[in-house]
């Protein structure tokens, strides 16, 4: 393949290249204008230039990467490309599993073990031809929205080094927005895809729950493509969508028209959509998230649909009800490791999981109602809308070493009032850049619809990424 990008349509150096979105490079690779392996360089070198104060990956390996682009490169030039993502650089979040691989989910606690299969996304991604260049960091347990671990570095946020990316899906975010390749994959329990998502100026879809088999599965949990543009991850969705038979839990196979997503800002002329600035649960709403969010509001109003204002559906019983369980299924996880594991767990964690030690059964069981009590909440709110626009978190970004906003592990929580019910509820939910504050940082808007509406989402995403203001250029950090 040719390595002469001198058109303005695919820039030559190794930052530009490592910023090309998949679609783009698909594209090169499919006119002989890129190369997989000069692409994969570009996003190595990247990477290496930045990662000492980003601290976002974990198993980094670049000649790995390398012959992976290779096999990619030879595919593509006997025209038996897998698909769209062959060649294409990609992260995967370091607890799904990969083959040969250890797991070690965030936590120093954890004895190091290959995992013996790749799980059902990560395979997703290797059977398309997607160049697996790293793994990327996360918390102990994924249980905080920050890159706070006590087995990886500390994850930063491109946009302020100073700040978290979020979490739990923290190398992810970081990742994405700096620019370390086009296609990143994560996962989400109560937030941990939207949350990084809006702190770090990227978009991300949470989908139905289901609709991306994963192994194991679990109440709430979904896999999801964290990119930054809506439409790399509709080709991410292509990919991971596809039915695997180790998800108990994942809906029927479906035939999805995934490149359906790209419509235009007129898409939105009609639709009846419900504005929800109160979670009503956790942290108030900052004045520069509701300011952008309603900033947003208008903007769909003035594209023709009609935004009406919601009441909140969520309550403080129902957050802490969850967060009580949570405890308790974390408290016997702990019990059951050795006390030299044990005392490897970040202290927060610790100390949160070990506060459920006076808990109830009659309490516990409480709590665990109100998984149910959220879900049929989010479901009658959304009902009688097309789709719901809310603040992502209602705070911006916290400090870097903090473990959660409130830096408080009996209030861990307060910053997901708007995320956690779309996880019990089952229902798609992304987010998508809808502004900055006052110095610079970015602000998330979460577009969630009803039940199997992932491409839906997609589609009022897109056409709201085309009618927002122009989105700054990704941010990079001083060279140190």
């Amino acid at each position: 393949m040719s390595t002469d990008v001198s058109s303005s349509s695919t820039p030559s150096s190794a930052s530009s290249l490592a910023e090309l979105s998949a679609r783009a490079l698909s594209a090169a690779y499919r006119s002989k204008a890129l190369s997989p392996v000069e692409v994969t360089q570009a996003v190595i070198t990247h990477i290496e230039r930045w990662e000492p104060q980003l601290q976002a990956t974990w198993l980094f390996r670049p000649e790995a990467a390398l012959e992976q682009a290779r096999a990619s490169e030879s595919r593509w030039l006997r025209g038996e490309a897998l698909g769209p993502l062959d060649g294409v650089p990609t992260t995967i979040k370091e607890n799904i599993a990969t083959r040969g691989d250890p797991m070690p989910a965030g936590t120093a606690a954890v004895d190091l073990k290959p995992a013996a299969a790749d799980a059902p996304p990560a395979a997703r991604l290797k059977e398309a031809g997607a160049v697996i260049v790293s793994k990327t960091t996360m918390p102990d347990y994924g249980m905080l929205s920050s890159g706070l671990s006590s087995f990886h570095r500390l994850a930063r946020n491109p946009w302020d080094l100073r700040r978290t990316p979020g979490g739990s899906s923290a190398g992810a975010g970081a990742a994405s927005a700096a620019g370390y390749g086009p296609l990143h994959l994560g996962t989400d329990i109560g937030g941990s895809l939207r949350l990084p998502a809006s702190w770090c100026g990227i978009f991300t879809l949470k989908p139905s729950l289901g609709r991306i088999p994963i192994d194991p599965p679990y109440m709430g949990r979904a896999a999801g493509p964290m990119t930054r543009s809506v439409g790399d991850a509709a080709l991410m969705m292509q990919a991971l969508s596809r039915p695997d038979a180790r998800d108990s839990m994942s809906l029927p196979p479906q035939e999805i028209d995934w490149e359906g997503f790209e419509v235009s800002p007129d898409h939105l002329r009609g639709l009846r959509i419900g504005l929800l600035l109160d979670a009503g649960c956790g942290l108030a709403v900052e004045p520069e998230i509701q300011a952008a969010v309603e900033h947003a509001a208008r903007l769909f109003e003035q594209a023709g649909a009609v935004v009406e204002p919601m009441q909140p559906f969520m309550s403080q019983s129902m957050l802490d009800g969850m967060d009580h369980f949570w405890r308790m299924r974390s408290l016997v996880d702990m019990k059951a490791l050795r006390a030299d594991q044990r005392a490897k767990i970040l202290p927060y964690i610790r100390e949160w999981a070990e506060s459920a030690a006076e808990f109830s059964g009659e309490h516990v069981f409480r709590g665990f109602s109100q998984f149910h009590a959220a879900r049929v909440a989010a479901v009658q709110a959304c009902a009688r809308f097309d789709y719901v626009i809310s603040p992502v978190s209602p705070n911006m970004p916290a400090a870097a070493e903090a473990p959660s906003p409130t830096n408080d592990p009996l209030r861990p929580l307060e910053h997901i009032g708007f995320t956690v019910p779309f996880n019990m509820s089952e229902q798609p939910a992304s987010s998508v850049n809808c502004g900055y504050s006052a110095e610079g940082l970015p602000i998330g808007l979460q577009i969630a619809g009803h039940r199997f509406d992932d491409l839906g989402v997609l589609r009022v995403s897109r056409a709201f990424e085309q009618i927002r203001e122009a989105q700054r250029p990704w941010p990079l950090p001083p060279a140190r």
